[in-house]
């Protein structure tokens, strides 16, 4: 068995559970309320910007070259690839600079960015790959599982074939392999310290669904 099968075992509860969110389903069936996706979608800008420096952080971790440039280019297209649909998608929910400018991240999105950095600076590269990959692995999983879904609006028939295209897939399968090439020559022990920031990502991407679907706040901003 693969690493990559067992960190995906290991989380089989959190990645049923990630495909059949109401928030996820919401958006396979197309009555998931515009006003949510909207939150969402300033949530993951905030997201992505980090997501980007950890890729940029983990190329730099690469002791051959072509993985760094491997990784750098994936902060790049990964970056730009998703934020410029999520740029249309401002335009479609009227998200402004001013906006994006005054945003405060809630608290889940805050945690798993700042997990993703623990993941980088306390560790090395398979800490930070195994880290980064339950976000494009999910994603795949939903945009797979659901390509032949025509919801309405449009734009979440365009934010499900982002994530089934071929380019995204790939891209998903390289994150894939490159985890079980990093760890092939590790102990156990060394293992499952990274199987730990693996499990982790893994159920802040369950989080970040329920947070998108109940608008989650700071507690001191509940009134």
């Amino acid at each position: 068995m693969k690493f990559t099968d067992e960190l995906r075992a290991s989380t089989k509860e959190s990645w049923e559970q990630s495909l059949n969110h109401p928030f996820v389903q919401g958006i396979v069936k197309g009555d998931l309320p515009l006003e949510t996706f909207r939150y969402y979608i300033l949530q993951d800008i905030y997201y992505l910007k980090h997501y980007g420096k950890i890729h940029a952080i983990a190329a730099s971790q690469a002791d051959d070259f072509k993985l760094t440039a491997l990784l750098a280019d994936k902060a790049r297209f990964t970056a730009e690839a998703e934020l410029t649909v999520h740029n249309e998608h401002a335009e479609i929910l009227n998200i402004t600079k001013k906006d994006i400018d005054n945003f405060k991240p809630a608290p889940t999105a805050y945690a798993y960015t700042s997990h993703l950095y623990r993941a980088t600076m306390a560790g090395n590269l398979a800490h930070s790959v195994a880290a980064i990959l339950p976000c494009y692995w999910l994603y795949a999983d939903i945009g797979k599982v659901n390509e032949h879904a025509t919801p309405e609006p449009e734009i979440y028939r365009n934010w499900l074939k982002m994530y089934a295209s071929d380019w995204f897939q790939d891209s998903t399968n390289e994150m894939i392999d490159l985890l079980n090439a990093l760890v092939e020559d590790m102990n156990d022990k060394e293992k499952e310290k990274i199987k730990e920031q693996f499990i982790i990502a893994k159920e802040y991407e369950l989080h970040f669904w329920e947070m998108s679907y109940t608008f989650e706040s700071w507690l001191s901003e509940n009134k």
